[in-house]
């Protein structure tokens, strides 16, 4: 047995669905938990502005994987090692900061195992299930079905995010709107600004051409309102804000109760 992931959440895309889940900037695997078991979709596990360590990882992968939620891993960089570790930890995919063709191209390639790819091969990892029966159909079905999920959030990512979109392998794309703002010289913009809006949009009919998704941050404030604009905007994943901030948001409003 390993812990290869299925392909219910590509298919529940390709079916029209529209998915729900939130980042985890915590590294608490209670939270992690309770985002599965309150039925979110996904999180994307911060290793980039967080300290969160390989045996913590673990930890967040067996919390989400437990309760229902498509775990994915936010790199800090581009680095094969960490690729193939973070991996071999069971995550269902990578998403890649500062996303270009080529630093995507590399991505892929890391995340493969030969001949599709180079990453490196060890049937004693907790991905593999610590020895599988079928080393040959494990790497086959983990060749197919682990994502990278190319983070688009400054204008070299912007400039090339049709070039992104053609690459194989690639199924979602993650706009994210607060990095991207700065980068456009309209810091704290969101998607009222109508730059941003039209980017969104652009970006939208560009993925639905090709099959393929986008993926950007609503917040960390439960405004339905908001929402509703990216999901008419075409956006099909909804990614809330790192838990920490609607933790955040929830404890202020708490605090108002005593004035």
């Amino acid at each position: 047995m390993t812990l290869l992931h299925d392909d219910r959440l590509l298919e529940r895309l390709r079916a029209g669905e529209r998915l729900c889940g939130m980042q985890s900037f915590s590294a608490s695997p209670v939270l992690v938990e309770a985002m599965g078991l309150s039925g979110l979709d996904f999180t994307v596990i911060d290793m980039e502005h967080c300290p969160t360590g390989l045996e913590t990882l673990a930890h967040l992968l067996r919390a989400a994987q437990s309760s229902g939620l498509v775990p994915w891993v936010r790199l800090p960089e581009l680095d094969v090692s960490l690729i193939g570790r973070v991996l071999d930890l069971g995550t269902h995919g990578i998403v890649l900061p500062h996303a270009t063709p080529a630093r995507c191209s590399a991505a892929l390639k890391a995340a493969r195992y030969a001949p599709q790819g180079e990453r490196g091969a060890c049937p004693v990892v907790r991905a593999a299930g610590y020895l599988p029966a079928d080393w040959a159909a494990y790497t086959e079905a983990a060749n197919r079905r682990t994502m990278v999920i190319p983070l688009i959030e400054d204008r070299e990512g912007l400039d090339t995010a049709q070039a992104i979109l053609d690459l194989e392998g690639i199924d979602i794309v993650f706009l994210g709107p607060f990095d991207l703002a700065v980068s456009l010289g309209i810091p704290g913009a969101d998607y009222r600004h109508a730059r941003l809006h039209g980017i969104l949009t652009d970006l939208v009919a560009a993925a639905t051409q090709r099959g393929k998704f986008v993926m950007t941050t609503v917040g960390a404030t439960i405004d339905h309102e908001y929402a509703a604009t990216l999901v008419r905007a075409g956006v099909r994943l909804l990614s809330f804000s790192a838990d920490v901030a609607v933790f955040m948001n929830a404890c202020r409003k708490i605090a108002t109760l005593r004035t």
